[in-house]
């Protein structure tokens, strides 16, 4: 855990006034007073005159609006940082101009290295065909290349990387000139990242940070693991963000444990829980999602690699241990083994320890009434991505290519988790999808199906508060007194209290309902633009010339 969550209240006072601060405290606010690492004091211009002369700082902000900082509640930060500082290759057009960036990447780091890449989507290349491993092997100019999809779920790889692996050809997952997928892809993946120097890890740890600070994004829930990254990776960047100023991080390390024991483990490596992506399943783009019924485009149901049994023994070592669980799960094959797996422990600990732990699962994708229903009935937290529907979703979308239109709708249903009571917390999953949380935001309020869609007022506390108390912190991601001094200020226009309907906006400027306006997120407008971070106080990210 990142030790600067201390928020001491001691230390420089400053006076933030002339703008707009959004605050359920005061709707009508536009001053705000700091004390340290503390809000101390939200309220009104004219109130404001009497901190005047009593503080350290006055910052006027004409006219600009202040809110909490962002969580982003998913993302594996070194691999944002090297897809940032590396080769990256989403929107490539196809096969030819995905080479020709590896051609270029791989001149503008000569060496013996591994290159590293990711991004790439074959959904709409001509005849959805990816390089082949001769192209591969001629644009790396025959050094070892790992190439992520998209969604992180397979992976294409030059001869020379597959030589880093022992008997790779023997591992599930393996075929010859299809991407790799399962065990194969897991050890190919694990061999190119061991080539990382401790150096290189902390440049694209600082790299993501610092591009998540110049989004307004004052934590991040990073998602580690044995299939996916190392100990070293998390740890590293653990103490990385307790030493250096920037967002928060909370580390997950998703590896299943059957014992309060095991469970004790994985606290001593700074993390959280055992959560984030300990697959129950993979993902749709690759075909490894698990579904109750087949894909459209493929003859399979796609993969589980856990049964609900080891769900509930998960879960009830976590419990025991007083610590969260939590898994990846986006087919609904995979929900409802999760959820049966939850019921089957909530019989060993107790339902009522079960819903105190605030465990979560992640993506969540393919709910069902009934999945839904057992996400409120434990208070289990939905870790979602709107940016996935806007990617994928849509009647021309890969989700209905895999899925056909109508099991496609059904995705990402927020809307009805809101109703039922489900908690959220929004991230990206980056590098899935880019970090950019008011993009965020408008996917959900304006999500490809209708019936999905929330309000921005209550995508925003998703993507602020709600990645707070996912973490089981109540206190944090909200402008009032006490609470920790995370904020950021942002260029915006007119601020309104938009909901969703079927029209492309309906909102109200009228000051009387009180409730805080937010900037208007209507598909086509501009999205915010920071101005400045501030985490416990202190600015992690100031515009230039700001």
């Amino acid at each position: 855990m990142n030790d600067s969550t201390a928020s001491p209240a001691d230390g420089p006072t400053t006076l933030l006034r002339g703008g707009a601060v959004h605050s359920p405290a005061d709707p009508f606010a536009t001053a705000m007073v700091t004390q340290g690492g503390r809000i101390a004091w939200v309220g009104s211009e004219g109130a404001a005159d009497s901190f005047a002369d009593g503080v350290d700082e006055t910052v006027w902000l004409d006219g600009a609006l202040v809110t909490p900082t962002f969580t982003d509640a998913h993302v594996h930060t070194t691999s944002a940082g090297l897809a940032l500082t590396g080769l990256d290759l989403a929107g490539a057009a196809d096969p030819r101009e995905a080479l020709e960036r590896i051609r270029a990447h791989a001149a503008r780091h000569p060496g013996a290295g591994v290159l590293l890449g990711t991004g790439w989507d074959t959904t709409d290349w001509p005849g959805q065909r990816h390089p082949s491993r001769a192209e591969l092997d001629e644009a790396a100019g025959g050094r070892p290349l790992y190439l992520s999809r998209v969604d992180a779920h397979s992976a294409l790889a030059s001869t020379a990387l597959l030589a880093l692996v022992p008997h790779v050809s023997d591992l599930d997952g393996w075929a010859d000139e299809a991407p790799l997928t399962g065990a194969a892809h897991h050890a190919v993946r694990a061999a190119a990242h061991a080539a990382l120097s401790p150096g290189q890890r902390a440049e694209a740890q600082r790299a993501a940070r610092a591009h998540a600070a110049s989004l307004g994004i004052g934590a991040l829930h990073e998602c580690g693991g044995p299939e996916i990254s190392s100990v070293e990776d998390l740890t590293g960047l653990l103490e990385l963000a307790a030493r250096e100023p920037g967002p928060h991080v909370f580390g997950y390390w998703a590896e299943l444990v059957a014992s309060a024991k095991e469970a004790e483990a994985i606290r001593r490596l700074g993390a959280l829980g055992a959560a984030g992506d300990l697959f129950v399943d993979g993902s749709l783009g690759s075909h490894t999602a698990s579904l109750t019924h087949p894909y459209a485009d493929a003859p399979h149901t796609g993969r589980a690699h856990l049964d609900a049994d080891a769900v509930a023994g998960h879960i009830a070592a976590c419990t025991e241990a007083g610590l969260q669980a939590g898994f990846h799960a986006i087919g609904d094959g995979a929900l409802e083994t999760v959820t049966q797996g939850v019921r089957r422990a909530s019989t060993v600990v107790g339902h009522g320890r079960i819903r105190a732990a605030r465990h979560r699962v992640e993506h969540a994708e393919m709910l069902t009434a009934e999945t839904i229903s057992a996400f409120a009935e434990f208070a289990l937290t939905a870790s979602v991505q709107p940016g996935f529907d806007a990617a994928w979703g849509g009647a021309d979308g890969m989700y209905a290519r895999r899925l056909g239109a109508d099991r496609a709708r059904t995705l990402n249903p927020y809307a009805a988790l809101q109703r039922a009571g489900v908690p959220l917390a929004l991230g990206s999953d980056c590098p899935v999808t880019p970090l950019g949380p008011w993009a965020a935001v408008r996917a959900a309020a304006f999500h490809r199906t209708p019936e999905h869609r929330i309000s921005v007022r209550g995508a925003f506390t998703a993507h602020t508060r709600g990645g707070w108390r996912a973490i089981g912190r109540d206190d944090a991601g909200v402008l009032v007194p006490g609470a920790p001094a995370d904020y950021a200020v942002w260029t915006t226009g007119d601020l309104v209290v938009q909901t969703p309907d079927d029209r492309v906006a309906n909102w109200s400027t009228d000051p009387r309902s009180g409730t805080p306006g937010l900037p208007d997120l209507t598909p086509g407008a501009q999205l915010p633009v920071c101005r400045r971070t501030v985490v416990d106080g202190r600015t992690v990210y100031a515009r230039p010339n700001e």
